[in-house]
């Protein structure tokens, strides 16, 4: 076993992987309060409020599809603590500016930046001994995460105004900075860097099918987790009541990871990835289209979940098929590539054809993932298609 591999076993590595996962997947809990908070604070139409968000997940996607090639001549424990250090300072100026374009530059930046760091996360869980276990431990910091973080963010910002959640966003990256300048693990992926042969050959069809599916049912989760908030304020329901939701979604957020690891030898991740698109469109269907706060609240709490479970299983799929790592620290581009159209598809269906039509397009959208799925699951766990 590489070296790599021995240090992300050890507990300091792995805790160091797993914050750094919870600040670079920030958006994967925090799009419905950072959108909201961007329509009701600084008056945003919700596609204006869109682009913003999908400037950010761009800038993270610009940067993955970067360091993916560049993987294992990087220094990851360099690089992850200066990455994370930068979106604190882009979050930090976008708390004292209202302007558009700064607010547009800054997001973007600080996209770039988290995503630089969150590549060599990804990119060092692949090369750990069980990689799948490795992201069921990150899934499980990020629902920790997500009930610290929307137990009182909303309140905050409700409180302090929009500028307090970028603050928020730039505690968040300063303590990333900080546990990965101190015990991010070090070893085979740096000795690569430092004259060993990185593997050559471009990534076989089965990685290529597996990014699109993930790609989608990220478009999926960023379209309609961005206007969670806003659906349930826009149908009349409370400020409570739509918290509560949020809430019970950061709990609800604890039970995917640890189950997908307990799962991992039980259940063939190739099958598993078949049924995470149908479920999470059945979901987004049942909050685009749901009159009543009860099916709201049941589908909002369970909606990030399936992505997280599904994630799961897939990120193990990929390290089977590319077991070097280079294709798991492109992760952040599969994931966000969909994501960074989300809340600016999503704003744009809302401005012009209302709630309803994001469940339409979560369905047609299900559709491509599940034919992409599958085309991953008929080719052979192959690390590369030779050149």
């Amino acid at each position: 076993m590489n070296n790599q591999t021995r240090l992300n076993e050890r507990w300091p590595g792995r805790l160091a992987l797993m914050v750094a996962h919870c600040a670079g997947m920030v958006d994967l809990v925090a799009l419905p309060v950072w959108v909201g908070a961007l329509i009701s604070h600084y008056g945003l139409t919700p596609q204006r409020a869109g682009a913003l968000a999908t400037l950010f997940l761009l800038g993270a996607v610009a940067a993955s599809l970067f360091w993916s090639p560049r993987f294992h001549r990087a220094r990851p424990a360099r690089v992850a603590p200066c990455g994370f250090a930068l979106a604190a300072l882009a979050f930090v100026g976008l708390a004292g500016t209202g302007d558009f374009m700064l607010m547009a530059l800054l997001h973007a930046l600080a996209g770039a930046a988290a995503g630089s760091a969150l590549s060599m996360t990804h990119g060092s869980m692949g090369r750990s001994r069980n990689p799948h276990r490795m992201f069921a431990l990150a899934g499980m910091a990020l629902g920790v995460f997500a009930i610290a973080f929307l137990g009182l963010t909303p309140g905050l910002v409700a409180t302090a105004g929009g500028a307090a959640l970028f603050l928020v966003f730039a505690g968040v990256m300063l303590v990333a900075a900080a546990v990965a300048a101190v015990a991010f693990p070090t070893g085979d992926a740096a000795a690569t860097g430092a004259g060993h042969a990185a593997p050559e050959g471009r990534l076989s069809n089965a990685v290529w099918f597996a990014a699109l599916g993930i790609a989608c049912m990220g478009l999926v989760q960023a379209m309609l987790f961005s206007f969670l908030e806003r659906i349930g304020v826009d149908r009349g329901f409370t400020p409570a009541a739509v918290t509560g939701v949020l809430i019970a979604l950061g709990f609800v957020n604890l039970l995917p990871a640890p189950l997908a690891a307990l799962l991992q030898q039980r259940w063939p991740a190739r099958r598993v990835v078949l049924g995470g698109p149908v479920a999470q469109a059945a979901l987004a269907l049942t909050i685009a289209t749901s009159s009543g706060y009860l099916p709201y609240a049941i589908a909002g709490a369970l909606f990030a979940a399936v992505m997280i479970f599904t994630h799961t299983f897939a990120f193990g799929l990929v390290a089977q098929l590319d077991p070097g790592g280079r294709a798991l620290s492109a992760t952040p581009a599969m994931l966000m590539v969909g994501a960074a159209i989300g809340p600016l598809l999503g704003g744009t269906l809302v401005q012009h054809a209302g709630y309803g039509m994001l469940g339409s397009a979560a369905v047609a959208l299900a559709v491509l993932a599940v034919y992409c799925f599958a085309q991953a699951g008929r080719h052979p766990a192959t690390a590369a298609a030779p050149t």
